[in-house]
């Protein structure tokens, strides 16, 4: 059984960093591609980046281009999502959620628990 297991959320003053981890264990052969999603109550859940193992190549929501980096360690097993200039549009719960690569997209089949991020002064 696949399982992603999301860390590193916290409370942050706008314009500061966080770096999210999502870490992948069990059988990942088939899992090729990465996403991070994030949700606010109430409303519908927002891509926010997505990252193909493989290929090391990354997509981003146009919300968050340019302020947030995803990527993977060397091993593909642990995703990262770092997170800079945060405002407080930023705050929501964010999930992890490996899958396979169904040309163009990531079909999504395995997602974790989620971490909480807050952007407050």
């Amino acid at each position: 059984q696949v399982q992603p297991v999301e860390s590193g959320g916290g409370s942050v003053q706008p314009g500061g960093s966080l770096r999210l981890s999502c870490a992948v264990s069990g059988d990942t052969y088939r899992s090729k591609c990465t996403g991070w999603f994030r949700q606010v109550p109430g409303k519908e859940r927002e891509g926010v980046a997505r990252i193909d193992r493989t290929s090391g190549s990354a997509y981003y929501a146009d919300s968050i281009k340019g302020r947030f980096t995803i990527s993977q360690d060397s091993s593909e097993n642990t995703v990262y999502l770092q997170m800079n200039n945060l405002k407080p549009e930023d705050t929501a719960m964010y999930y992890c959620a490996v899958g396979v690569v169904v040309v163009p997209r990531c079909q999504y089949e395995h997602w974790g628990q989620g971490t909480q991020v807050t952007v407050s002064s």
